[in-house]
């Protein structure tokens, strides 16, 4: 029971000076939080195995190579990596079925040009680059919740869980977020629309 009160960032210092079951504590500890993000964005019980798995493999193969740095913020650095992994999953699965052309039935028929034009990919991006440029100027608190719910599509339990504060307290760093957001955009009379 004792080392459940081992804290994440001297488990991780114990593991990369070798202790091997340190890592084990840190899997035991966090395993449902991260195994049930990966499940609620595939919902692929195979897959979602697949991705924790490989989500592991590449905490190890960082942790082994001494070059985590994340300051005692293990879990989110996790989840970090299991998003990006599902993501990489989803690019990875996105082919388009066989089609072949018949009497019936002519492939430019469903096909269609819903790419953004040139111009509106450079307002896309400019877009972006303000939008990046405002959150950046929040507070971290604010800015950590932002980032977790908007651009990792993370629930606020989810938020509250891995940021280890309440649900009204994400919600309130997320509130006080938006409104900061909408300060900065009116005063500098910025368009945020394409």
């Amino acid at each position: 029971m004792a080392t459940l009160q081992i804290p994440d960032a001297l488990l991780v210092k114990n593991y990369m000076a070798g202790d091997e079951s340190a890592l084990a504590v840190l899997i035991n500890r966090h395993q449902s939080k991260i195994y049930g993000f990966i499940y609620s964005k595939i919902a692929d019980r195979d897959l979602a195995d697949d991705v924790f798995q490989d989500t592991f493999i590449k905490v190890i193969n960082t942790l082994k190579s001494q070059s985590y740095n994340e300051e005692g913020k293990f879990l989110p650095w996790v989840m970090r990596i299991a998003h990006n992994l599902i993501v990489d999953q989803f690019r990875k699965n996105k082919k388009m079925p066989m089609l072949r052309e018949t009497e019936e039935f002519s492939i430019f028929s469903i096909l269609s040009d819903n790419e953004p034009n040139i111009e509106a990919k450079i307002i896309t991006g400019l877009i972006e680059n303000d939008l990046q440029k405002i959150i950046h100027e929040l507070p971290d608190d604010q800015k950590e919740v932002l980032v977790m719910r908007i651009y990792q599509d993370m629930s606020f339990k989810e938020i509250s869980d891995v940021t280890g504060v309440s649900i009204n307290t994400a919600l309130g760093r997320m509130r006080y977020a938006l409104m900061n957001l909408r300060k900065v955009i009116e005063k500098n009379n910025i368009i945020l629309t394409n």
